[in-house]
């Protein structure tokens, strides 16, 4: 979607609640026979579709948050796996082994993950990446855990560097699988959150959009198209944004 589109859900509601106000300037004689067209429904639609909207932006600074949080987690990776290999061979390892835990590296660098890009509009779509990054991220986790499983295998594996002690070494793997499923889990949370604004702005017939069109339709029919007071409401613009 453009930067245009993207701003049309929050001009959608805007212009609504100003419909709203003409319509309650109209006083009594505003009085639609349909029940969803009257000021109170209006005035719930309204108040729905603000808080649809702030969830929406709040959601999407969580996901990005944690796309945030685990690009930091993963980053030193690949540098990491090449001074484990590096320290395995000064071991009593087997070629066998040391051939395994390269085997484990090279598949690492052959699936460096491409990051999903965050996004500040939380009314862009949710990224059509975020498959193919999970993926990659999901295999990255499984070549590291090979790899710290061959160290774990090797009793002569013992280096005096912090991180690079099998303690360090599971926590950082258990740490990389949190932050990934973070992001799932985020991901999930915006889609959803999308999902109910638009519903409540655009469902056929209960929408935010086709209430104020009938909102116009009624006041059009009720002052005429010639009257000042359809003049009022008639320009104001209303748009179904694409999914």
């Amino acid at each position: 979607m453009s930067s245009t589109s993207e701003t049309g859900h929050a001009k959608n509601i805007a212009n609504f609640q100003n419909l709203i106000q003409f319509a309650v300037g109209y006083g009594a004689v505003y009085n639609p026979s349909k029940n969803t067209l009257k000021i109170p429904q209006l005035n719930t639609i309204a108040t729905t579709s603000n808080a649809k909207l702030a969830d929406v932006i709040t959601k999407n600074t969580a996901f990005n948050n944690a796309v945030n949080d685990r690009l930091n987690s993963f980053k030193g990776l690949m540098t990491l796996s090449t001074r484990l290999v590096n320290a395995l061979e000064i071991t009593s390892a087997s070629k066998e082994k040391i051939k395994d835990a390269k085997g484990f590296q090279r598949k690492m660098k052959g699936r460096r993950a491409s990051e999903v890009q965050t996004s500040t509009d939380p009314n862009a779509p949710a990224p059509n990446t975020i498959s193919t990054s999970q993926v990659s991220y999901d295999n990255l986790i499984q070549h590291f855990a090979g790899l710290v499983a061959v160290l774990q295998s090797e009793a002569s594996f013992t280096p005096n560097e912090t991180d690079l002690k099998l303690t360090a070494l599971t926590a950082k793997q258990a740490d990389l699988v949190a932050k990934n499923n973070a992001v799932a889990v985020a991901h999930t949370a915006i889609s959803n959150s999308r999902i109910a604004r638009n519903k409540t702005l655009y469902d056929e017939g209960t929408g935010l959009v086709d209430t104020a069109l009938e909102v116009k339709k009624y006041v059009k029919s009720l002052f005429g198209p010639s009257s000042p007071e359809f003049g009022q409401v008639k320009s104001i613009a209303f748009k179904n944004i694409p999914k």
